[in-house]
């Protein structure tokens, strides 16, 4: 593959290097925001089933609402990102989702569902708009055949998020919800936190504000190859990039599927038996398995090709489940938390390898895999289905299928081929 990567890294001078790592560096701060904002939703599912008792369909119902989002707004954000330029995207996602965030405050004091959902919406809008800005910017910060690996650094900060975030939930809304004295009180736990969040992600919209980050073009065409015969067409006629969007479709939602289910799976008195405050820190080891295996995962890549880590990390998770689906007591709770480990190499590796090989056609294959990720939105609500007919064990086989068609996609299925028109 040819690309413009190699012309680009002798522009500029050592000072421009430097701006750079200064601009990464700072972005990273929003890779930690939204993964700690995103892993909260597993803490205020059982949270607020509790609040206003729901089944277990309808309190997936966040997790909808949230990744809906995701659909529903990527595209009018990329158009908004084009039009604004990185910085701008970047400053007008976070004082979206600081709206999100203070939205909770009222939605508490009218102890309404159905204001929560909306609040969450609005929330997610922000952090899509966020993504659609930052993930092409860090790609673009240097050079191009360095991208994967500064996107994967990128997101291991994103887990770090998702991690902490656990620990967060469990002290300040867990914790106050289990001391409240009324339904009332209970809803008005998330109010502070949430506020807390706000406040911080308007700090953070000030700071993009006033830095000095280098004004790349949203137009760059340094991903495109200048021996691109492919003029014509679109990205659909990729077989690799809509079998790569299936992938990311299955892999969001069975990830966002096991992590709203696990507080409430390690509560169950045959797995652990556990208080929601205290199953829920578990959660920052499912997650925490996440980050540790991107920082092994960017080591182990260089050696071994995505595809069969792809297809070696599924299958482990298939095994997994079948252990934490038929077995009870800490070996069920040890298997479902390991799940996280192998997910961790799943969503870089699904993303690049659907866009390998699509030239020009490179950013309208990423925008179809960012609306992918809408299965966040439909697999947890098909789960919350199975958890109220079938119980909440047997529920976990839902996601096994996810992961038969991640392991299909490791071994051939994200094999470059154009489909014939």
């Amino acid at each position: 593959m040819h690309s413009n990567s190699d012309t680009f890294g002798q522009v500029g001078d050592v000072s421009q290097n430097n701006n750079y790592g200064f601009a990464l560096t700072s972005l990273t701060s929003l890779f930690f925001m939204w993964g700690f904002i995103t892993c909260l939703n597993d803490i205020l599912i059982p949270h607020l089933k509790g609040v206003f008792d729901l089944s277990y369909s309808e309190a997936m119902l966040v997790q909808f609402c949230f990744f809906t989002a995701y659909f529903i707004v990527s595209l009018p954000a990329g158009a908004l990102v084009k039009k604004l330029g990185y910085q701008k995207g970047i400053v007008l996602g976070l004082v979206i989702a600081a709206i999100g965030c203070l939205c909770f405050y009222p939605a508490a004091s009218l102890h309404s569902y159905p204001v929560f959902l909306m609040a969450l919406f609005i929330l997610a809008s922000g952090i899509t708009l966020l993504q659609v800005s930052a993930n092409p910017y860090v790609s673009l910060l240097g050079d191009a055949k360095t991208a994967s690996s500064r996107l994967t650094m990128t997101q291991a900060f994103n887990a770090l998020g998702t991690t902490v975030a656990p620990f967060f939930g469990a002290y300040l809304i867990l914790n106050e919800a289990a001391g409240a004295i009324s339904e009332q009180a209970s809803a008005e736990s998330v109010q502070m936190p949430y506020v807390l969040l706000a406040a911080m992600l308007l700090v953070l919209a000030a700071v993009f504000a006033w830095l000095k980050l280098p004004n790349l073009s949203v137009s760059d065409d340094r991903f495109e190859e200048q021996n691109d015969t492919e003029n014509e067409g679109s990205a659909w006629q990729y077989r690799h990039l809509v079998l790569g969007a299936v992938g990311i479709f299955v892999y969001v939602g069975a990830e966002v599927s096991i992590g709203s289910l696990l507080v409430s799976f390690l509560a169950e008195p045959n797995i652990a038996g556990l208080e929601e405050s205290n199953a829920a820190k578990y959660i920052a080891y499912y997650f925490g398995g996440a980050m540790v295996g991107r920082f092994i995962g960017a080591a182990v890549m260089q050696k071994i090709a995505g595809g069969k880590a792809l297809l070696f990390n599924a299958s482990v998770a298939i095994l997994l489940i079948l252990i934490a689906v038929f077995t009870s007591g800490t070996l069920a709770m040890v298997a479902i938390l390991l799940v996280g480990l192998c997910n961790s190499i799943m969503f870089p590796t699904i993303f690049s390898l659907a866009i390998n090989g699509l030239g020009k056609h490179t950013s309208q294959g990423s925008g179809i895999l960012c609306l992918a990720i809408v299965g966040g939105a439909i697999i947890p609500l098909i789960q919350g289905f199975l958890a109220d007919s079938v119980g909440i064990q047997h529920a976990l086989l839902l996601p096994i299928v996810c992961y038969v068609f991640i392991a299909y996609y490791g071994l051939s299925g994200s094999k470059v081929k154009a489909v014939t028109k």
